[in-house]
């Protein structure tokens, strides 16, 4: 009786251990990961013609005096030579890393040599990050990632 019952036990055990694992996060960190993989020879090549176009950037968020989600992203951009790089077309959206709701788009506006500003309202703290593209004269588009924290 006391093997049945610690059987029992066991199967209980598994079946809630196997439920967790299903209904979790799935641990995957990039989407479509198997074609990705098969493509990783592309995936290091564009890598490397973005590491020698040699654009460097720098994000940070700037929370608001009143309301510490009604703030703004500063991104600060240079070449290889942290000369400032003006007159980029900057396509970002912000979104939560854990979570999958709709992306919010940022809108940058050049405030001053490599310097561009976007203002946005966030809808709860956490961690963000920004997915941005960035393009100039031919050059581009080089991408950029970073994650912040917003209390």
């Amino acid at each position: 009786m006391a093997f049945v019952g610690g059987m029992g036990v066991v199967i209980v055990v598994n079946a809630v251990m196997v439920w967790l694992a299903l209904s979790t996060f799935t641990g995957t960190t990039v989407d479509r990961a198997y074609e990705r993989g098969r493509l990783y020879n592309e995936v290091l090549a564009e890598a490397e013609r973005q590491a020698r176009i040699g654009w460097r950037f720098s994000l940070e968020w700037e929370a608001g005096p009143s309301d510490r989600l009604a703030g703004r992203v500063v991104l600060i951009a240079e070449d290889s030579r942290s000369t400032p790089l003006d007159q980029l077309s900057l396509d970002a959206v912000l979104i939560r890393p854990l979570e999958t709701p709709k992306p919010l788009r940022l809108s940058f506006t050049q405030t001053g040599a490599g310097r561009y500003v976007a203002p946005i309202a966030l809808p709860k703290p956490g961690q963000w990050e920004v997915r941005l593209e960035a393009r100039r004269d031919g050059d581009g588009p080089v991408d950029f990632r970073q994650r912040f924290v917003a209390r």
